[in-house]
């Protein structure tokens, strides 16, 4: 769907001429869909991490008393196990938070700079990385080197995105005039 593109529902508008109003949302889907996307997989990511770690955690607690007999070994695994899921619970949910905020706080300054305008909409992705990372090293308290290193990434993995939306762009108009 295009931005040019408009969903008209049929129906009564307030003065109840029965004409059809648009519901086109303000803002675009993929703004919606991305940190949702980005948070299902920092779950994924922070409950496997997580769940490795509470196992490790618990077998260095209890290396000095292992378990002697059947039911002692049946206890301790369940116990590992519950620790494990709670552990892959928590740290999931720190995880999808972390990662669905930060791609909010890109989708934020990307549709921002998109609705300033011209010059602006030619850099939307170069400055939606420069300023995640610079918003990312402020909320971490990142000391100097590491903030402007932050940067550099963001500065990186924004130049790259705007290459990429530049050569689909790029792609699509030597292919389209073929097709006609």
């Amino acid at each position: 769907m295009t931005t040019a593109e408009t969903h008209m529902v049929q129906g009564d508008d307030d003065a109840g001429t029965g004409n059809a109003y648009d519901v086109t949302p303000i803002i675009h889907s993929r703004y919606f869909i991305l940190p949702v996307s980005a948070a299902a997989v920092g779950t994924v990511v922070g409950a496997v991490r997580g769940s490795r770690m509470a196992a490790l955690r618990f077998l260095a607690e209890n290396a000095h008393r292992p378990p002697t007999t059947i039911r002692g070994w049946y206890l301790y695994n369940k116990t590992k196990n519950y620790r494990r899921m709670a552990a892959g619970l928590k740290h999931g949910g720190a995880d999808a938070l972390r990662l669905g905020v930060t791609t909010l706080v890109w989708v934020g300054i990307e549709d921002g700079l998109e609705r300033c305008g011209y010059p602006w909409t030619e850099a939307k992705e170069f400055g939606a990385g420069v300023g995640t990372a610079l918003v990312f090293s402020s909320v971490y308290r990142l000391p100097w080197r590491t903030a402007s290193r932050t940067v550099m990434l963001g500065t990186l993995v924004g130049g790259c995105m705007g290459l990429l939306r530049w050569t689909r762009g790029y792609l699509r108009g030597t292919v389209e005039p073929h097709d006609k």
